[in-house]
């Protein structure tokens, strides 16, 4: 920085302004600044400067795992080969494996950070012992200003030992006893209103529940929804079954297909998440049962492939990219005043009928 002072005749502090804040600076000692910058090559480093202002710049954002991950292999690299030219049919049985729920989130903290001048780093924990998902999370702390976390995906007590150093965001889940700022949308209300909706309006009596993981907490949010809702309706939701999907569509879909070889359908298949109400569709196509005449299938989220599969899914859609959005406005805030208190924010929900449920619509 000294150098290219001297090579464009300004201050060192001028040249710290064009290169953090340009719009303070006339447009000639800009363009003075910025041909010396091209002359001499210079790149800002970001240690020094994360050293003299006890900032990075970077935020963290802490997901639980992306699909597919055991599939990595070593990269071939420099190999050479044809171009291969092949046809590739359509295969029922194969389905995309992306998690587009996180997709949305990363995009939206994405879209957020550049707003807001920061960039934005990203880990992914699955396959991790706990001794190492530790070290990682330690690691990712030290270089980043704040850092967000999908709710269960990482140890609470590792959390709050980072959460005395930098700012730490928690996305989903439920409210804590903790100084964590939250942020989730209406989990339990939306679920329960489409579970009304299949009783109310369409004399749905015995829904199967289609859950998630089982320590997830949007999920057990959605199934107490759904239990309510039942409990309104005078019926027990102790007496139906709940089935175990993962929220994996390729383990719905494996679900669906022991349900149709047992003869065992319900009227409404209510599933936690958008991926397995995609797996279940899977499965009744090629046997031959139709939605909703046959059967009524739900899902939750909202991901733009529900809105494009055959049925068109019925859902409660989240503000998936405004989560992540509202997570780095928290960071941003608590970076700037470390003393806010914490804050707990509950996003709404849309509950969208289509034809999974509605059947043919105007």
């Amino acid at each position: 920085m000294y150098d290219v002072a001297a090579h464009a005749g300004v201050s060192i502090a001028t040249v710290s302004r064009v290169l953090t804040r340009p719009d303070d600076v006339r447009a000639s000692t800009q363009e003075r600044v910025l041909q010396a910058v091209r002359e001499l090559r210079y790149v800002p480093s970001g240690s020094a400067r994360g050293l003299a202002a006890r900032r990075t710049g970077v935020l963290g954002l802490f997901l639980p795992g992306v699909d597919a991950v055991e599939d990595l292999s070593d990269a071939e690299v420099g190999e050479q080969r044809p171009v291969e030219v092949r046809r590739d049919p359509a295969k029922p049985d194969q389905r995309p494996g992306a998690n587009l729920y996180f997709e949305e989130v990363l995009r939206g903290c994405e879209l957020e950070a550049w707003r807001q001048g920061f960039s934005l780093m990203i880990c992914v924990g699955r396959g991790r012992s706990p001794e190492s998902l530790e070290i990682t999370l330690s690691d990712l702390a030290g270089k980043v200003d704040g850092l967000a976390v999908i709710a269960q995906s990482a140890p609470h007590d590792v959390l709050r030992r980072i959460g005395d150093s930098i700012p730490v965001v928690y996305l989903a889940g439920q409210r804590r006893d903790d100084d964590f700022d939250h942020i989730t949308v209406r989990n339990r209300e939306g679920m329960r209103a489409l579970t009304e909706h299949l009783i109310d309006d369409h004399g749905v009596r015995d829904p199967m529940y289609l859950t998630g993981p089982f320590d997830s907490p949007d999920d057990a949010e959605r199934y107490g929804g759904f239990a309510e809702a039942l409990e309104g309706r005078g019926i027990n939701p102790t007496a139906l079954p709940v089935l175990h999907g993962e929220f994996s569509r390729e383990r719905a879909r494996a679900v669906a297909e022991d349900l149709i070889a047992g003869g065992r359908l319900p009227r409404a298949l209510v599933c936690a998440n958008d991926q397995m109400a995609l797996g279940v569709l899977d499965a009744l196509r090629p046997a031959g049962i139709r939605v909703p005449e046959d059967i009524i299938v739900t899902g939750f989220d909202g991901i733009d492939e529900g809105a494009r599969s055959t049925p068109r899914l019925t859902t409660v859609m989240q503000p998936m990219l405004e989560l992540g959005r509202a997570a780095v406005r928290a960071m941003v805030a608590r970076v700037t005043d470390p003393d806010l208190e914490p804050v707990s924010t509950e996003l709404p929900v849309t509950v969208l009928l289509r034809e999974s449920c509605e059947g043919p619509l105007g």
